[in-house]
């Protein structure tokens, strides 16, 4: 007999997390040679653009974890698009992450109407392509290779 349970619980999803980790590093030898190694945690990467009012005119949030750097969010304020910001941040977050990182790959996400053929022209591949997520919007993954 089961009963299922809808509520938000911080203590069953860490415990839920932690036992999906143990799953997957036994099932995966690659998992496994990570554990205990720095390669195992996500590092934040997170870098800010400031005007000289110091408001926020852009930035880049993301993570790297074994040898990829994720990029969640990169956005910059509509007043200073154009200016090549966008691709100022996306190319320091890829230095800072084969450099002092190791990462030898970037992974991001975008939708339709937001950039897919910026991050084309900074050398990103089109590897996934979901149509309607969310319903009337396509969104992408993206992948680069880091050269050394």
């Amino acid at each position: 007999m089961f009963r299922l349970e809808t509520e938000v619980d911080k203590a069953r999803l860490d415990l839920l997390r932690t036992r999906l980790r143990d799953a997957n590093t036994a099932a995966s030898p690659v998992l496994r040679a990570l554990r205990g190694t720095p390669g195992e945690r996500e590092l934040p990467l997170h870098l800010w653009v400031v005007d000289e009012t110091g408001a926020l005119a852009g930035g880049l949030v993301g993570h790297t974890w074994t040898s990829w750097l994720h990029v969640t969010y990169l956005w910059v304020d509509e007043r200073h698009r154009g200016a090549g910001l966008g691709s100022q941040l996306l190319a320091q977050a890829e230095r800072t992450a084969r450099h002092e990182r190791g990462c030898t790959s970037v992974r991001l996400e975008t939708w339709d109407f937001q950039a897919p053929e910026f991050y084309r022209k900074q050398g990103y591949d089109v590897v996934c392509v979901i149509p309607d997520y969310p319903p009337g919007v396509t969104e992408f993954t993206l992948t680069k290779r880091l050269s050394p």
